[in-house]
Order: structure tokens, then C-alpha cells, then sequence
């Protein structure tokens, strides 16, 4: 298995990119859990970039970091770079191919955990609330019944850690921020989010405590159900 490092690249500043945000460099080791010839599995660790920004300054990213082993790695979805957790990346075009229609048909099962602002009252429930771009805040996300996408999570209550609520997480859909917004708007904010937590719980952990611990989908080629799982690294 490899253990990938930080990747950087220097281009000169002739670039006219206007994107002003710069990630701070990732040197947190990108940890393959499970590689063939069609796929590789990784745990990507917060602070790293699923895929590169505009700015050359963000070609850090977990698919540089693969694509620097395998060139034609090609991704397939994505984790925010404040998340952590599990990424499946296809390595070859028909992988590729695969495995995005199995996400675009929600074949893939997906399950995160968080800790949270508060303990839930209930122990399991849903949160039906359609989200879309906020545009003058991008990348922030906003729950909007008139022209929101849809968007559908599920949770389950694990008890309390470290004084907060931990949560079992399952989003039916993938919108951008869709748990971190869901959370919030049920008034239990993600510790560490940025974007969407008041500062008492923004300030309560020094990351985002979201981490993708566990996926599970059909091999593109043997057709056989893989399931990883990933331990909470917080």
C-alpha cells in the first residue's frame, strides 16, 4: 500500500486566476486502503483537497496525489477538504464510468459520523430540506424550499463524546455542505464548522469532527460488494 504525501508544483504568478483562497499546505499522509487494476480505495485526511483548485497555489489534492502513482486515476466524488474519511477513485475509464452511475443512482451506501452542538432528544430521525448555492457566500449552501435541490439525510443518535452529541450520519443525496447544513438547521452545528456553526461550537474542536467512515458499493469489473470502514480519527 502507499502512503501518499504532499505534492506541490511552482508556476509563476502569470496565471490572471482570480480565486483568492489558498489552502494551507495538507502533510498529513493520504492512506490507501485497498487498491487493483480498476480501483483504489483512500482515507483522506481533513485539510486536503479531494480534487485541485483554479489557483496552482491548491494543486495539492488527494486525485494529484494518486495521479502522481497512477496518471490516468480519474475521480469519481468528493469529500469536502474540511472532511475526512473514505474516497473511491476509479482508475481507468470504464471503472471511472461505473462507479459514477452507481453514485448518480444512489447504489452506494455512505455513512458518516459527526460530533455535534447539543445531544439530540430523538434517537433517530430524517431531515428533508432542500438546499442550494448561496451564491453571494459561496461555497456556503442554503436551505431554500422554492428553488433548493432536494436533499435528504438520515441520522441516528450514538450517545455523547467528550461532552458533545455524537451522531451516525446517512445522506440519501449528495448536495454540497448537505450535512453539515442539515445539522445546523436542526440546531445542532458540526464542532468546527466554519461555515455554518455559531462560534461556541465553531470554536469547540480545532477541526471539523465529519468523518466519512464508511462505504460500500459494487466493484466495477467483479461485480462483487466491497465495504470499507474507516475508524473516527477524532
Amino acid at each position: 500500500m502507499h502512503i501518499l504525501t504532499c505534492i506541490r508544483r511552482v508556476i509563476p504568478d502569470n496565471t490572471g486566476m482570480t480565486e483568492c483562497y489558498i489552502a494551507p499546505p495538507c502533510l498529513e499522509a493520504l492512506r490507501e486502503l485497498y487498491r487493483d487494476n480498476d480501483i483504489v480505495v483512500v482515507d483522506k485526511p481533513a485539510g486536503l483537497l479531494s480534487v485541485p483548485g483554479r489557483h496552482p497555489d491548491n494543486y495539492d489534492s488527494a486525485l494529484t496525489r494518486l495521479q502522481a502513482i497512477e496518471p490516468e486515476t480519474r475521480v469519481v466524488h468528493r469529500l469536502d477538504m474540511a472532511t475526512s474519511g473514505i474516497m473511491v477513485f476509479g482508475l481507468h475509464a470504464d471503472s471511472h464510468r461505473a462507479l459514477s452511475r452507481q453514485f448518480q443512482d444512489r447504489l452506494v451506501s455512505k455513512a458518516y459520523v459527526a460530533d455535534v452542538w447539543g445531544e439530540l432528544e430523538q434517537e433517530s430521525g430524517e431531515i428533508d430540506l432542500p438546499l442550494r448555492c448561496d451564491w453571494p457566500n459561496r461555497p456556503r449552501q442554503m436551505v431554500d424550499h422554492e428553488q433548493g435541490k432536494s436533499a435528504f439525510t438520515r441520522y441516528q443518535k450514538m450517545g455523547s463524546h467528550n461532552g458533545y452529541g455524537r451522531v451516525w450520519l446517512e445522506p440519501v443525496t449528495g448536495r454540497s455542505h448537505q450535512l453539515r447544513v442539515h445539522m445546523a438547521a436542526i440546531g445542532h452545528p458540526i464542532l468546527g464548522c466554519s461555515f455554518y456553526a455559531h462560534e461556541a461550537a465553531r470554536s469547540a474542536a480545532t477541526r471539523l469532527h465529519l468523518h466519512a467512515t464508511k462505504l460500500s458499493f459494487v466493484h466495477p469489473v467483479t461485480t462483487k460488494t466491497l465495504a470499507f470502514d474507516c475508524p473516527v480519527p477524532f
